[in-house]
């Protein structure tokens, strides 16, 4: 009896043993015949998922070290290539070849299905909309006619640690403030009524946005969908969006109907109203029509890029300065120089003083390059192509490890160093034209938002620098300070920040 069940559980078992090396002697022969990059062994069903830590960008890190700089990975049942150095040279001289964004649950429900301008398919409706974006919100004309907004959020911010002086404070949570409000007023016209709600929905969405939630790795599975909990959360978060965008393009719908000039804070159209004109001329300047939907996506796009990038780029920065209190003195002692006395908010960006700043923006420079905003830049082949003799197939995930490139060895000396001076004379740009540094990407898809970004990141740091001096709270040592990221498709600091801020007095 025992010999007959032997031999039946070998004639179960053995057909699959027998199939699954047929199958993976297919593959390898597959493999060869399309050479594919070099990477870890993979599992059955879930690829390379078990090998796969948080934040993804570190442990690609880690796994490009042991099996080189360009990887292909299997998560589950989705193909991806990593890349890791600025010797793989695809965003110059393939950009167009990987100029499509990959796909994902978050991005889709989240930015209405793509009719946003960040994840938008490469095509003709993300190139005329990237195009009206520029135009009308950040242009270098544009930016210039912020100035007064973002002096004002600025000049609230001074006074609120002012009044907080000697009083530990959470100022991860007021510079995000201060950021949001600038781009609410930018691109609003004025600050949304639920910014608080908006805010809540922007940080679970950009935690779920990186492409590395379980429903995005077995797409074509019902019985992970139906275990998941991810596409009923991003619903639920999707109609609390809707009534927050809704609200804000029925104001101004109301607004426009009651004033023929428009309802900026200046009196002319902002943004929203546009996007809503255009909407009414039935989508003439284009070659589509407008709806609700694409305006939502292209407000959600603009406030969670605005805000989150800025406020994490001037956090990280003031870290960073506490952590290097060498590079702190030397910072404040050009402001205190370059500004003298009694300056204010309203000064500090007249006759374009923030230029005159050499040594912040080599600060804020190196804080980009240890803290990009975007670690990971999101790209899809739309063609099968060779790269550095290897072939990736059409449709394939390629993520581009910015973080990696920031800290390659070969091209950064004591990379994990925090040093401004490293920028003085080399000549390196964030105009995606080098490719050791991108810190906000290379290409047809690099990020339209750079001027807006910096120049609230550039005057609040020097407002921060000028006026205060800065210390942890009782207890807390520089030690003591997490340089861990949050998940998610940008690279905020997982612990929020607490300092003390004592105004600085200027001697006679």
């Amino acid at each position: 009896m025992l010999v007959l069940c032997n031999l039946s559980t070998a004639a179960l078992v053995l057909p699959t043993i027998i199939f699954f090396f047929i199958k993976k002697w297919k593959k390898s022969k597959n493999r060869n015949v399309i050479k594919l990059p070099p990477g870890p062994i993979t599992l059955p069903i879930i690829g390379n998922l078990h090998q796969i830590s948080s934040p993804p960008f570190r442990c690609f890190t880690d796994l490009a070290a042991r099996h080189g700089p360009i990887m292909y990975l299997r998560l589950g049942e989705a193909p991806a290539v990593v890349v890791s150095s600025p010797e793989i040279a695809m965003l110059k001289d393939l950009d167009p070849s990987f100029a499509n964004r990959p796909k994902g649950v978050a991005l889709e429900i989240m930015w209405y299905g793509y009719l946003d301008i960040a994840f938008s398919p490469y095509g003709d409706y993300w190139r005329q909309m990237r195009k009206i974006c520029i135009n009308e919100l950040l242009s270098p004309r544009m930016v210039r006619s912020f100035r007064s907004i973002r002096r004002d959020e600025a000049a609230r911010l001074v006074d609120f640690l002012r009044e907080s002086s000697g009083s530990s404070v959470n100022l991860t949570e007021k510079i995000f403030s201060f950021s949001s409000s600038i781009t609410c007023r930018a691109a609003f016209g004025g600050v949304c009524n639920d910014r608080e709600g908006l805010i809540k929905v922007m940080m679970e969405t950009l935690r779920m946005a990186g492409g590395f939630e379980i429903a995005d790795f077995f797409p074509s599975s019902r019985i992970v969908t139906a275990l998941s909990w991810t596409k009923m959360r991003l619903k639920r978060m999707r109609r609390k969006l809707d009534v927050i965008l809704d609200d804000v393009i029925d104001e101004h719908k109301e607004n426009l109907a009651e004033n023929a000039g428009g309802n900026g804070e200046f009196g002319s159209e902002d943004f929203v109203d546009v996007l809503l004109r255009m909407k009414e001329e039935g989508g003439e300047e284009l070659n589509f029509p407008i709806g609700n939907d694409n305006i939502k996506a292209v407000l959600y796009d603009i406030f969670s890029a605005g805000t989150e990038t800025s406020s994490s780029a001037i956090d990280w920065t003031i870290v960073e300065l506490m952590k290097n209190t060498r590079v702190m003195a030397k910072a404040q002692a050009e402001l205190r120089q370059v500004l003298k006395e009694g300056t204010t908010a309203t000064t500090l960006e007249q006759n374009d003083v923030v230029h005159k700043l050499k040594y912040l923006k080599l600060v804020i420079k190196e804080s980009l390059r240890l803290h990009p905003p975007v670690p990971m830049l999101p790209r899809a082949s739309r063609e099968a192509c060779k790269v550095k003799g290897y072939t990736i197939p059409a449709d394939v995930r390629v993520m581009v490890n910015i973080w990696a490139m920031h800290r390659d060895p070969n091209f950064w000396k004591d990379p994990e160093r925090f040093e401004p001076e490293r920028f003085e004379n080399d000549g390196v740009d964030f105009t995606g034209g080098d490719f050791q540094y991108l810190p906000f990407g290379s290409g047809r898809r690099m990020c339209p938002g750079i001027m807006f970004g910096l120049a609230t990141v550039e005057l609040a740091l020097a407002q921060l620098l000028y006026n205060f001096d800065w210390k942890l709270p009782e207890g807390v040592r520089v030690e003591d300070l997490d340089m861990i990221e949050n998940d998610g498709i940008t690279t905020s600091r997982k612990d929020n920040l607490f300092v003390v801020a004592t105004p600085y007095k200027p001697s006679m």
